[in-house]
């Protein structure tokens, strides 16, 4: 089992940036890619990016180029660093575990 604790989120004015951190345990984090997803109001679930656990990254297009996950195998924790965030990525923010695992998220709201 992998547990998850998000943190980093907040608020911020368009353009502005945020960094989210997971911070995990287990050793199960260095095998399964771990994966941000986020849930505006209303809306599905999306998943935004994901790293696997050799380092290989993939991005929805919608945040492509401005947001960037990262992993410290050495720290456990999974990043994602948002820049020029727009008020469509607010949402609330959930690291995964391809595991299984969920954290309880993180609200980032973005104002105009």
């Amino acid at each position: 089992q992998v547990r998850l604790v998000e943190s980093g989120g907040g608020l911020v004015q368009a353009g502005g940036a945020l960094r989210l951190s997971c911070a995990t345990s287990g050793i199960m984090f260095r095998i399964y890619a771990t994966d941000w997803y986020r849930q505006a109001p209303g809306k599905q679930r999306e998943l935004v990016a994901t790293v696997t656990s050799g380092g290989s990254t993939n991005y929805v297009d919608s945040v492509k180029g401005r947001f960037t996950i990262s992993r410290d195998n050495a720290k456990n924790t999974v990043y994602l660093q948002m820049n020029s965030l727009k008020p469509e990525d607010t949402a609330v923010y959930y690291c995964h575990s391809q595991g299984g695992d969920w954290g309880q998220g993180t609200q980032v709201t973005v104002s105009s």
